[in-house]
């Protein structure tokens, strides 16, 4: 059987919640004459009086006020399946920017076992880094290191400190005989490297390369010397591809998780951040524990 219309239904329903086409009418915004002539072709096509009309007033009958149990109940969840449809899928994206090197080479590899975890949580990755605008971007989170300043309305949790270390090809000839390879996007890398050290390399050949990833790529390949932070070449180290002679030491700077707003217990960004935080600390100490 072919259902009434939809919006005759939805007049009725209001009609029927005030008992009154007037204030029916106010609440949607339409003419109560509107009103009426819905009310009326929802009439004929039942075959049946939905309201008693009395002195200007109206009263449900007895099939008025069956049929507004199913209107009351279906205008309801439709309404609350519409507030599910619009806010529920934002609710289960994380959109987070990192910085390239690192969602390349440590955040890829492990977010399958994030969605083997949490399959309804998606993870929106931009790779950037340096400031960032939350309300342009619409990203939730941003691993940043804290190598610039950001505003005091951002929230910001510490993830980790940056361990850096000196990483070559397993049986290449030692570090101290290799080019260095410089990333352009952290020229000084070595020098502050060197200054907490202690070592030397100030005679080292330089080779430069416009990210710290085609540094690590050039490292496999034999062709000099790299350092990386231990974000950068955890499973490399644990593989063995490569070696970190001199193991890590802290830069000074450190890792932090940025926000717009503060994060809500048990959300999808909570639940995101947790396991970022965890997985940081475990391949820290597996990284410590292969040098």
């Amino acid at each position: 059987m072919k259902l009434p219309p939809l919006t005759a239904l939805r007049f009725f329903d209001m009609a029927a919640r005030y008992e009154s086409f007037v204030k029916a009418a106010q609440e949607l915004h339409i003419t109560h004459s509107a009103i009426s002539r819905q009310i009326r072709l929802l009439e004929e096509y039942l075959g049946v009086a939905l309201f008693e009309r009395r002195n200007r007033a109206v009263f449900l009958t007895a099939e008025g006020k069956l049929l507004f149990q199913t209107t009351a109940n279906m205008f309801q969840q439709l309404a609350e399946t519409v507030e599910k449809i619009i806010h529920h899928p934002q609710s289960q994206m994380v959109s987070l920017s990192c910085e390239p090197t690192i969602a390349m080479k440590w955040l890829i590899p492990r977010l399958t076992r994030f969605y083997q975890q949490h399959p309804e949580i998606t993870v929106h990755l931009v790779a950037a880094g340096g400031p960032i605008d939350f309300a342009k971007t619409g990203t939730d989170l941003a691993l940043r290191r804290n190598d610039f300043i950001w505003s005091d309305n951002i929230y910001a949790t510490k993830i980790c400190a940056e361990w850096m270390g000196v990483v070559k090809k397993l049986g290449d000839q030692p570090y101290t005989d290799m080019p260095l390879l410089v990333p352009s996007s952290r020229p000084n890398v070595w020098q502050t490297w060197q200054s907490r050290s202690g070592i030397n390399l100030q005679k080292n050949k330089r080779i430069s390369f416009e990210h710290f990833y085609l540094c690590l790529q050039a490292a496999l390949a034999g062709q000099g010397a790299a350092i990386a932070s231990f974000l950068m070449v955890a499973d490399e180290i644990e593989t063995k591809q490569l070696i970190a002679p001199e193991g890590f030491i802290e830069d000074g700077s450190a890792y932090y998780l940025l926000s717009a707003k503060e994060t809500n217990a048990n959300t999808p960004v909570a639940i995101f951040k947790s396991w970022l935080e965890e997985n940081v600390r475990q391949s820290l100490l597996m990284t410590q524990q292969s040098v």
